[in-house]
C-alpha cells in the first residue's frame, strides 16, 4: 500500500506566533524559517516542522483540564536540568505533575502544556 500523506507541520493556535516561535526555537535549537504578522514557523531541516498561527481572542488551555487537547513531548537526557533551563526561557511549571520521574509537564509562555520526557 502506498503512503497517502506525510505529516509536514504541527500548527499551534496562539495569540503571539513570533513570541512562541522564538521560545520553541531556543528550546529545540530549530531555526525560525518564516515570520509574518499572523504566523511563524520553525524547522530542524526535516519534517515535520512546527508553526504558530494567531487566533483573535485566543484563550490558552488550562492544565489540568477535562477538555482534551494536544501537546508536544520533547525528549531530554536530564529532566530536572532541562526543566530548569526551559523555565529560565519563560516556561512555567504547573503544580499538577502526573509523570513522577518519567516526564515533567511545563507550559509555554502562552499556557500550552508540553512535556519534557526522559530519554536518550
Amino acid at each position: 500500500m502506498s503512503v497517502l500523506a506525510h505529516l509536514s507541520t504541527v500548527v499551534i493556535d496562539c495569540g503571539d506566533p513570533v513570541r512562541l516561535a522564538e521560545f520553541y526555537s531556543k528550546v529545540t535549537g530549530w531555526e525560525i524559517t518564516s515570520i509574518g504578522e499572523d504566523y511563524a514557523s520553525l524547522s530542524s531541516g526535516e519534517q515535520p516542522g512546527l508553526a504558530f498561527v494567531r487566533i483573535e481572542g485566543y484563550r490558552a488551555p488550562r492544565w489540568p483540564d477535562d477538555a482534551k487537547h494536544a501537546h508536544l513531548d520533547l525528549m531530554v537526557t536530564d529532566l530536572e536540568e532541562a526543566a530548569g533551563r526551559v523555565l529560565a526561557l519563560g516556561a512555567s511549571r504547573p503544580e499538577f505533575q502526573p509523570g513522577k520521574d518519567q516526564w515533567v509537564v511545563l507550559t509555554d509562555p502562552e499556557g500550552h502544556p508540553f512535556c519534557l520526557v526522559a530519554g536518550a
